[in-house]
């Protein structure tokens, strides 16, 4: 498995994000746009999500495509996210056309970081709107990694949560890329240990390249969650795409098998505690996959590049300033 030239999911053609972070509120907003309109499904596992226009990614759905993802911390109060979105598109004339309108379609995702020590006084309206706005006037090729955007206020069992990347070619020519936004309720690596559960998938080092323990610790499987966690209050939020031609519902296979890869780097997941959700998108500007065993192997890759993403996301986050809230996976671990 080979990743793409920058291990990011913008190796996809015609991909763009950005992010938009407040220190003081310590929670962010991340934006996936197209360069054109995009295709889209979503797969929800968690047992507390929160969403926003989810269900126009449904097979039967009318709308045929979809011009952004928006990723948000903020619980609730984040979904007023998508709306600084959609402004910014409605702005450039980007929509389904509905006669002579054009509404955006902007699905989105919020994760739960209300209890991590940010000022949220935000007074009569929240920032969010604002926050995503920003996100896309920034959108580009280039991801920061660790503590940006969605991902800015994010935590896990033990370690600081964030944002990640990661990227894969195949040997057809047809890329893959992921994004995720950590905040679970469980572990990312294999007990107190510095290994990641997704070692296994790694590239390089491009989360430390320690590799599998040689010993499993005793502790490792007690399937232990945040210390005082509470339903809603956790999330991984992902996004995988590729440029393959594929419809809603290849993509919508794509979603579920890319699922798999929050199981292979979180642990715990899909707990009652968290809404962890895997949108897939698709640029469609490669070629047709053949809708049963090239698709089976295209959905296997995209839970690998999924796995390595979530792993990405811990080990290039930053602790809060202050060190009032977890430690940063770094700040623990010596280098390798």
């Amino acid at each position: 498995m080979t990743p793409g030239a920058r291990n990011l999911i913008t190796d996809v053609p015609g991909l763009r994000v950005g992010s938009a972070e407040d220190a003081r509120l310590r929670s962010g907003v991340t934006v996936v746009l197209g360069e054109g309109s995009l295709r889209g499904a979503v797969d929800i596992r968690g047992g507390g999500p929160g969403t926003r226009d989810t269900h126009a990614l449904m097979p039967e759905g009318v709308a045929g495509e979809l011009h952004a993802v928006v990723l948000s911390g903020g619980s609730a109060f984040g979904l007023d996210a998508a709306t600084g979105a959609q402004a910014w598109l409605r702005e450039r004339g980007a929509g389904f056309a509905v006669g002579p309108a054009r509404v955006p379609i902007v699905p989105q995702a919020i994760l739960f970081d209300l209890l991590n020590g940010g000022d949220k006084d935000w007074g009569r309206f929240p920032p969010y709107r604002d926050m995503a706005y920003a996100a896309c006037e920034s959108a580009g090729a280039e991801v920061t990694l660790g503590s940006a955007g969605a991902g800015y206020g994010a935590t896990t069992e033990r370690l600081k949560g964030g944002l990640g990347s990661a990227s894969a070619v195949t040997a057809d020519g047809v890329t893959l890329g992921a994004l995720a936004v950590v905040n679970a309720a469980g572990n990312v690596t294999v007990g107190a240990t510095p290994h990641f559960w997704a070692a296994p998938f790694e590239i390089g080092a491009e989360f430390g390249g320690r590799g599998w323990p040689q010993a499993m610790p005793p502790d490792a499987l007690e399937p232990r969650t945040k210390a005082g966690a509470r339903a809603d209050a956790n999330t991984t939020l992902a996004v995988v795409a590729t440029d393959a031609d594929l419809d809603k519902l290849a993509l919508k296979r794509l979603a579920i098998m890319a699922q798999t890869g929050l199981a292979r780097s979180i642990y715990p997941v899909h707990t009652p505690l968290d809404g962890d959700i895997v949108f897939a998108l698709s640029t469609a500007r490669g070629p047709a996959v053949e809708p049963v065993f090239a698709l089976a192997e295209l959905g296997a890759l995209a839970a690998n590049v999924l796995a390595r993403a979530v792993a990405r996301a811990v080990y290039e986050a930053a602790a809060f300033p202050g060190g009032d809230g977890p430690p940063a996976y770094r700040d623990v671990y010596a280098p390798a």
